[in-house]
């Protein structure tokens, strides 16, 4: 599979990337937590060492967990329990701390992969709250029976909220969801398109903003 190692030091980052790609992996190394998340939907599964030297790893981690699943082992030499504890609340999938045995670490990262391709139930494809029926498939959507012209990231953006319907939705997810990566997106055009489907839903309380985070669709 795809590995994203985040390692700063030069020396570890090589036994690893050269004990990866032995083991049939293919490591792709980087320096920076912004790399990380500038880079993160090139990789099955993510490496990552806490000690970065421009974003500490631990906000690495909250900023991709925002807009992304993807499978992160942190391998560290901090051992102490608080950032153990830490990064599993934050969404790592497991916390390795260095010096780890190699067999262990590949041992983990298979059980780690095994969990994320576990099939999933299937989300509905038609979400209807209130008389607002939005068909994912179709990329149709209705008020009162009537169908509702949106533009296609119009659509985009509101589909991304109806799939998760009654779950909030950060910013982050929405952005990285509909225009690629929340590290780069423009924020102002979340804004513009969001109050674009308001006024042509015409169903204000169907969409409710949460301050400080993002949105939800339906309750």
């Amino acid at each position: 599979m795809r590995v994203l190692l985040a390692e700063d030091d030069d020396g570890v980052a090589g036994a690893l990337t050269e004990a990866l790609y032995d083991n049939g992996h293919l490591p792709s190394r980087v320096r920076r937590g912004e790399d990380v998340l500038a880079r993160h939907r090139q990789a099955d599964l993510l490496l990552l060492d806490l000690g970065l030297p421009d974003v500490d790893g631990l906000e690495v981690l909250r900023k991709l967990r925002a807009v992304s699943a993807l499978p992160v082992v942190v391998l560290t030499a901090r051992g102490d329990e608080r950032s153990v504890v830490r990064g599993l609340r934050l969404g790592a999938d497991d916390y390795l701390v260095k010096p780890v045995r190699l067999a262990e670490l590949l041992a983990r990262i298979e059980a780690v992969t095994r969990r994320a391709a576990a099939p999933a139930a299937p989300a509905p494809r038609t979400v209807r709250v209130a008389d607002v029926e939005v068909d994912l498939d179709a990329r149709r959507v209705t008020v009162g029976g009537a169908e509702v012209r949106l533009t296609t990231k119009e659509f985009e953006v509101l589909a991304a909220l109806a799939a998760r319907a009654g779950t909030a939705v950060s910013r982050q997810q929405l952005m990285d969801e509909v225009w690629g990566d929340a590290f780069l997106a423009v924020s102002r055009s979340l804004d513009v398109h969001l109050t674009q489907v308001r006024a042509k839903l015409g169903r204000p309380e169907v969409l409710t903003t949460i301050r400080g985070f993002g949105y939800r669709f339906g309750d």
